[in-house]
């Protein structure tokens, strides 16, 4: 039914959106309306410890089976789990994480939800279903948070009862998760070679030994490891109790900052002792080490469920900018949202939260989302997809021109914010995230123009078809990214123009497939750095980073330096390195120095230990 209050706020708002309303909108079906605090959708599975262990094993076996393969579906799942213990020594869960799927504890603490079993992510085999190309080098889009993971009661035998197997790459982070007994794998040494892993992201969590193995780059912060073992390329640790030394690097590649400059951890949503839903808005830390959850409850301030709109994919965007214009933050349930016009942010504090892997696809050119330039906007667990017609931006944070206010203390933070032009369909956009705001936090964001996905086109198709000019541009002062890649943009990948910027791990690869040398200038420069320093920054430090080259499409061609950056004494990069994957040359580092990572050091990184 349509309740009285929400029927009459939509009356009030149908008034001032009449004239701003499409043409279209009058023939487009009814919305339909949500009631309820905790109606959180058909994609959203909610478990109860009293559920007997077998059932909730069933259900998620079933979402698994659907998703193991599904890697550019568009469905989309969440599995909650309320306060309580499931699973046991005998009757272990053994819980497998598809494409599109959170896992996540409902506790106000992660040692409220305590799973007896595993949550694993595991290689997967791409050459016609047999094992010779087992690895976890497209294992994206998953997330597992909130909760106590026993892996003592396994219930597996040989090789897999060795530890949990985390074999993933980018989009699939651990938050807040407790892990007891047993050990943690971030390579999956039991299926198959050749068993590679791209680079992923754990914040907030405490670990056993960890065993990096095969994973090309890493960053864990703000948690705490009882080990850390090898590494393939950079491991970055950030405010990590228990974190290795950074000595000799690149042997062993490690990079370690004590503390974290500046990071907030992503909003969660909790049941409390009453059975009510909350969010939970973590406060900024600034200089901070360890776990927020240490000693209580992370701090940060509380948000009832009931002052959020509830959207479901196909509730029309004019319903959805007019609850926010009427002071309500926004959930997004499990799904894919077709936004033709924008979804507007104006209130400073707005929470956007997205469950399962929500998904905005720009439609007919639209940006869909658009912030204004106001302070403390949280957006986490929301991926952005471009459009056939290209958008200019598919996540704006502020207006570059105009006026804005900003706080340190409370600023703008990107939880696992994802971006994709092409992969699913054909997509195309002139720049994916653009930051024009002072004072923003990106925690763990993967910016992906793709080179692979079931559009059925040839890489000289691609280049010509799915448009993405420049991965990231900020604009804004006092920004810092924890956990950055940025991937295949057919002209700077990051251009980074604020001062006081920090990034702390950044990952790239180059596109695979510029056509020609033409194809990939910049003027008369050969082809565009991964990492753009504009020339007029006066202070920036980076910690942590790598260009990869695969010219796949062209072997021959070339680009001038992996790096980009006004040599001044406030600018620093720290540990930065190139790397050939086995096509194309990248002559060198940053700046003319270093040598080429070219053909005959295919897999050996070029390292800049400093610059300048």
């Amino acid at each position: 039914m349509i309740t009285a209050r929400r029927l009459g706020r939509a009356l009030v708002l149908g008034l001032a959106l009449v004239a701003a309303a499409p043409a279209a909108a009058t023939a487009a079906p009814a919305p339909q309306y949500h009631p309820g605090a905790a109606d959180l959708g058909a994609n959203v599975t909610v478990f109860d410890p009293s559920m007997p262990v077998s059932q909730i094993q069933a259900k998620l076996d079933a979402a698994n089976a659907q998703q193991v393969d599904n890697e550019m579906g568009t469905q989309r799942f969440a599995f909650l789990f309320k306060p309580g213990t499931y699973g046991t020594a005998t009757q272990p869960l053994q819980i497998k994480v598809g494409y599109y799927t959170e896992v996540a504890g409902l506790g106000a603490s992660p040692n409220d939800v305590v799973i007896n079993g595993k949550i694993e992510a595991y290689n997967r085999c791409l050459a016609g279903g047999g094992t010779s190309n087992c690895l976890a080098l497209v294992n994206f889009w998953r997330t597992v948070g909130n909760l106590t993971l026993d892996v003592n009661a396994t219930g597996q035998d040989g090789c897999r009862a060795s530890a949990d197997f985390w074999a993933v790459s980018q989009a699939a982070s651990i938050r807040r998760v407790n892990i007891t007994g047993g050990g943690l794998s971030l390579m999956d040494y039991c299926t198959a070679g050749p068993q590679y892993a791209s680079g992923g992201f754990i914040a907030d969590s405490k670990l056993p030994s960890v065993v990096n193995g095969s994973q090309q780059q890493w960053l864990i912060r703000n948690s705490e490891i009882a080990g850390w073992s090898n590494g393939v390329w950079n491991q970055v640790f950030s405010g990590v109790v228990g974190a290795p030394a950074e000595t000799g690097f690149p042997n062993p590649p490690y990079t370690t900052l004590d503390t974290t400059p500046a990071s907030r951890e992503k909003s969660y949503l909790f049941v409390d002792s009453r059975g009510d839903y909350n969010v939970r808005v973590p406060s900024v830390q600034h200089n901070s080490k360890g776990v927020t959850w240490a000693n209580g409850t992370t701090p940060g301030r509380t948000v009832p469920l009931s002052d959020f709109f509830v959207a479901k994919p196909g509730d029309p965007v004019w319903l959805i900018n007019a609850e926010l214009l009427l002071g309500k933050n926004l959930l997004l349930t499990p799904g894919v949202y077709d936004i033709a016009q924008s979804i507007h942010v104006f209130r400073p504090d707005t929470v956007v939260l997205g469950l399962g892997q929500a998904t905005l696809t720009s439609d007919h050119g639209a940006i869909p989302l658009d912030i204004a330039s106001v302070p403390g906007v949280i957006v986490a667990g929301v991926t952005f997809d471009a459009g056939a017609q290209k958008a200019p931006v598919l996540l704006r944070v502020g207006q570059q021109h105009g006026f804005g206010f900003s706080s340190a203390n409370d600023p703008t933070t990107l939880s696992d914010v994802y971006f994709r032009v092409g992969g699913p369909h054909v997509g195309s956009a002139d720049t994916a995230l653009q930051v024009n705001s002072d004072n923003v936090i990106i925690d763990n964001t993967w910016v992906w123009r793709a080179d692979h996905g079931v559009e059925n086109l040839t890489d000289t198709q691609r280049w010509n078809t799915n448009i993405g000019r420049v991965g990231a541009v900020i604009n804004g002062d006092h920004v810092t990214a924890t956990g950055m890649f940025v991937e295949h943009f057919q002209t700077y990948n990051t251009v980074w123009n604020g001062n006081d910027g920090t990034t702390i791990m950044y990952q790239n690869e180059l596109p695979y497939d510029p056509p020609t040398q033409a194809d990939w200038m910049n003027g008369s420069v050969l082809g565009y750095g991964g990492y753009k320093v504009g020339d007029k920054v006066k202070t920036h430090h980076l910690y942590g980073a790598g260009v990869y080259v695969f010219n796949q499409n062209n072997p021959s061609i070339h680009t001038a330096n992996g790096f980009e950056a006004p040599n001044t004494p406030g600018v620093r990069l720290h540990h930065i390195m190139t790397v050939n994957l086995s096509a194309g040359t990248i002559d060198h580092v940053v700046n003319g120095v270093g040598g080429p990572a070219d053909t005959t050091k295919i897999g050996q990184p070029v390292f800049v230990n400093d610059y300048p």
